[in-house]
Formats: structure tokens, sequence, C-alpha cells
């Protein structure tokens, strides 16, 4: 934009900025597209948090392993708040274009960092702290970044189009998340599996300093919002932004209205659909890495588009009816959705469970939780730890229940696994004496591989098998739910709150909710399936959540989209 058309749209009186320019809406393009580069390099770890967990926690055992690298992914999440309340400080202070400059370079240089960081095998337990301290950093970048890409698109957009334009903010963090696929399955492809787990990996990382350049340089093209700069001009900007945001209470109201009512569903409906589900396909069905991010990339070339339609929606009859729609939708559909996959990707596993259910019996049910947080317990002191290690590590479902020892006498630490007709009684002579434990569990393991591969149940799934269109159409349904809620959040945080504190009031609830409810949602819904043996029972997670942001939001969540947001 030339320094005179930012002039004449600074100057303008209230509101005239909102016919859009064509140099507007070149602006608004060069901060969607910077914007995309910062959430490539943000969900590059997610993608590949099974190759992670084997790189950088390789010294606990394998299911707490997965899960302290969805803990690490959600150490990223966790600070975000933070770097919202001090990025957000700063760009209602100082601006919203140098803002995007300082979190893009700690954004990049964090994810370069990752490509060159040592494993565990060479480094130790400083390999996973390293790891974690540069998605400290990542978090910190990202909860900075967001709310000034939709506080300066939303403050260049005409009014009754602002849904429609900060829906291009929304895309951003699905085309990163495309972006860093299409990297992956490329690199996978060029090297081969085996030098991919070995040291392939790096290269998405490395790679990401070549976006950072262009992303620095597009950003150094951004001028100031003309909000911004008319609140500048006139000396009305905020001197204290966090005060007036948090603690008066008639803003701090609606922030919580804003996180509770609809952020909250907003963010565990994302995650759901598109990291959880391609966790649940790799993980726990079993579909070959690869295979895993086609199917989730065509599913999400196919949803993109509808970030923009309900935002353009959004303009015609409201962000609140949209938004909560996709939250009771979600909430009444995981569970279908989820089974329905089970079946289309691995009906083998589907089919096994059925016929042959799995159940573990013992006398006293004192089986441990399958997730040790300090990475310590090996879970292999009792035969019931082990059967259940094996089976999460399997990715086969099973229930517990307590036998009655009047009708079959067994010695208190023995453990009935039944596989449908077939009966396996473990009887361990004593594990506690680590000289016989290590025969003890091997002999567990073959025991119940062949009892589980009599009944049908296999050790991945099938390529062949896989129902591929099937898998996308129930991939694809679970992004439009994501593109209902999420298409329409940034136009509505924006209008909720006046232009002097909006970076800051905006920021926060969004961080919370994405960073908290929904980053921490893949690691915490997998210790919720360790521990029960139901490879459904982390769904309840997003279940919940959503249904309690629909009805507060029904309750409490005010209606936006005819609000002007110069006050």
């Amino acid at each position: 934009m030339s320094e005179d058309a930012t002039s004449a749209t600074a100057a303008a009186p209230e509101g005239e900025h909102h016919t859009a320019t064509r140099n507007e809406k070149m602006v608004i393009a060069a901060s969607s597209l910077g914007t995309v580069f910062e959430w490539y390099d943000f969900y590059l770890y997610g993608l590949l948090a099974t190759t992670i967990s084997a790189q950088f926690f390789a010294g606990v055992n394998d299911t707490t392993a997965f899960i302290f690298a969805l803990a690490a992914f959600a150490a990223g999440f966790a600070v975000r708040p933070f770097g919202a309340l001090v990025f957000g400080r700063i760009g209602d202070l100082v601006g919203r274009k140098n803002t995007f400059l300082v979190t893009m370079g700690i954004m990049g240089g964090s994810t370069f960092a990752v490509g060159l960081l040592p494993n565990f095998a060479t480094a130790g337990v400083f390999a996973p702290i390293l790891l974690v301290t540069l998605r400290v950093l990542q978090g910190l970048a990202l909860g900075g970044q967001y709310g000034g890409a939709a506080t300066y698109v939303a403050e260049h957009a005409p009014n009754h189009k602002r849904g429609l334009y900060t829906s291009w903010i929304q895309t951003t963090a699905t085309l990163g998340l495309f972006a860093s696929l299409l990297v992956v399955i490329g690199t996978r492809s060029w090297l081969g599996e085996a030098a991919f787990a070995s040291w392939g990996w790096r290269v998405p990382f490395l790679a990401s300093v070549l976006l950072l350049g262009v992303s620095l340089w597009v950003r150094l093209q951004l001028n100031e919002s003309p909000v911004y700069a008319r609140m500048k001009a006139t000396g009305n900007t905020s001197k204290a932004p966090l005060t007036e945001a948090f603690l008066r209470w008639g803003n701090l109201r609606i922030v919580l209205i804003a996180l509770f009512g609809a952020v909250v569903g907003q963010a565990v409906v994302w995650y759901t659909g598109q990291f959880y589900a391609l966790f649940f396909l790799e993980k726990t069905l079993k579909v070959d890495g690869m295979t895993a991010n086609v199917l989730i990339a065509i599913a999400l070339a196919l949803g993109t588009p509808f970030f923009v339609f309900f935002g353009w929606l959004s303009d015609k009859i409201g962000r609140k009816p949209i938004i909560l729609a996709g939250c009771l939708l979600a909430s009444i559909t995981y569970f279908p959705l989820f089974h329905a996959l089970t079946q289309a990707a691995n009906p083998a596993l589907a089919e096994a469970q059925a016929k042959a259910p799995v159940v573990v019996s013992t006398l006293d049910a004192k089986c441990s939780f399958q997730f040790d947080p300090i990475g310590k317990n090996k879970f292999d002191t009792s035969v019931c730890d082990v059967v259940k290690a094996y089976l999460a590590k399997a990715g086969v479902p099973y229930r517990t229940a307590i036998w009655e020892n009047r009708d079959h006498p067994r010695p208190a630490d023995a453990v009935e696994v039944d596989v449908g007709n077939k009966r396996v009684v473990l009887l361990p002579d004593t594990m506690a004496d680590p000289l016989t434990r290590k025969s003890i569990i091997e002999g567990v393991q073959v025991d119940l591989k062949a009892a589980l591969t009599e009944a049908g149940y296999p050790a991945k799934a099938e390529d062949a098998r896989i129902n591929k269109p099937m898998v996308v159409a129930i991939l694809f349904a679970l992004v439009v739910l994501v593109t209902m809620v999420y298409g329409p959040i940034a136009g509505m945080l924006v209008e909720l709150f006046p232009s002097r504190i909006r970076y800051t009031s905006m920021s926060l609830p969004y961080h919370i909710g994405n960073g908290w409810f929904g980053g921490f949602l893949p690691a915490t819904a997998f210790a919720m399936v360790a521990a029960t043996g139901d490879i459904y029972y982390g769904l309840w997670y997003p279940v919940v959540a959503a249904a309690c942001t629909f009805i507060l939001g029904l309750l409490l969540l005010p209606e936006t989209f005819r609000k002007k947001i110069e006050d």
C-alpha cells in the first residue's frame, strides 16, 4: 500500500475506510500468507508426534512415550495465553505491524532449531528438555500472532464483509497444516520410511527457514491498520491495556463469556477434527502414517473452502447461530463418526472387536493407570500391567472386570483375558523377581498375541481393505464441523471488544480456549483411552466441552455481526 493511500485511509472519517480498496485487499492477503507460514511451523510437530516420541522419549514405555510426545505438543499450547498477554499488550501499545515481525522471528527461529536438536540416544534427558523449551517459545510467539492478524484484517474490512474477510485468517491454520502435510508427505516419499524415521523428519523443520525469510519480507510490506492509526493520531490508545481488559468487570465479563460461550467449544471441535482424528487413524487404528497423512490432506483440501463460506454466511445471519450449531452437531455426531471411521479404516479391527471382545479380569482390579507423568514406570511389575500395556500398544480395545475367586481359585496377581470365547489364564510365578520377570513378560505377550491373532485382531490396518473414499468422507465431515465453529470466530471476537484494548482482550480467551482446552485434548483423550481400554472413551472430552459451550453460548453470548468496530 502506498503512503498516500495509508494517510488517506487513516485520516478518513470514522467508518469510511470500510469501503475496502484493492490495496487493502492485497494487504489482507499478505497478512494471511504470513500467518499460514506461522501455522506451518507450529503444526509440524503435531504431524510428527509418533516419530518424535521415538526420537526424544525413548527412555519410557511406548504408551507413555506417545502421551509424552502429545504433552510436549500441548506445551506449546499451554503458554499461548501468556504470549497473548505479552504481545497483546505490545500490539495495543505500539501497533499491530511491529508485533507481527517479532512473533514471526521467534516462531521461525524456534522451528528451525528443532531440526538441529540431538535425540534421546545422543543427549539423553536433555533432548526432550530442549524440545519442550523450543515448543514453549513457539507457543509464546503464536499467542501473540493470532489476535494481531485477526484484528489487523478486521480493521481493514468493510462492515458488511467482516466475517468474510476474517474467515481468510481462519483458513490459515488449516492451510498451514495442509502445507506441512504436503512437505511431510513429499519428504517421506523422497527419502523412504526408514530414512525419514532415522533423520529425514528433520528436513521439514529445517526447510522452515525459507518460509521465515518469505514471511518476514511479506510482513515488512504491511502498514499499520487504519483504526489503530487513527487512535494513535488522536491520542486515544490505551495506556494500560491489561488493566482495562481484565481488571474492569464490564470487559472481563465479556472475556469470560467469549471463552466459555464460544471459544472452548470451537477449540475442542477444531482439535478433534484436525488432530485427534489423525492420531486416532495412525495410533489406534494402525493406519500407515503416510496413508493417514494423505487421507487427511485430501479431506482438508475439500473442506477448507467452507471456512470462507461460513464466514460469508455469518455476515448474513450472524456469527452465533453458526458457531453454536457446529458445537451441537459435534457433540451429537462424534461417537457415530469415529465408530464409522474404525469400520472404514480398519474393518478387521471392527470385525474382531464385534465377534471377539477382549475382557481383562482380575481378582481385585488393582491394575495401574497406564500413564506415568515422570516417565519411570515400565508397567512390568504385575501381570495385569503387562497385559494392559501390551493391549494399549497394539491398539486393541478392551474392558475390565473382576472375576469371582470362589468359582475359579486363582493367585491374587493372576489375570484372565477373554478374547471372544477363548480364555487366556495368566499365572505368573512372581513378577517381583527381576530374574524371572523378563521371561514371564515374554510369555504373556506370546500368549496374548496368539489369542488375538486367532480372533482376527490385525497388527496393522491392511491397505487393500481401507475404504479410502469413506475415510475421506468421514474426515471431511469432521473438517466441515471445524469450519462451522472456526470460520466466524475471529469476526465475533474482534466485534466483542473496543478497539483500544481489542488485541489484548480477544487474544487471551482465544488462546486459553485453543491453547489449553484444545491443545491438551489429544494427550488427555489418549490418556483416557489408556486408562479405560475403550478406544472411544477420549471422545467424551470434546463431546462434553462442545455441549457445555452450546448451552452457555445460547444463554449468554451476544450477537455481534452488525456492530461497528471503530469505537
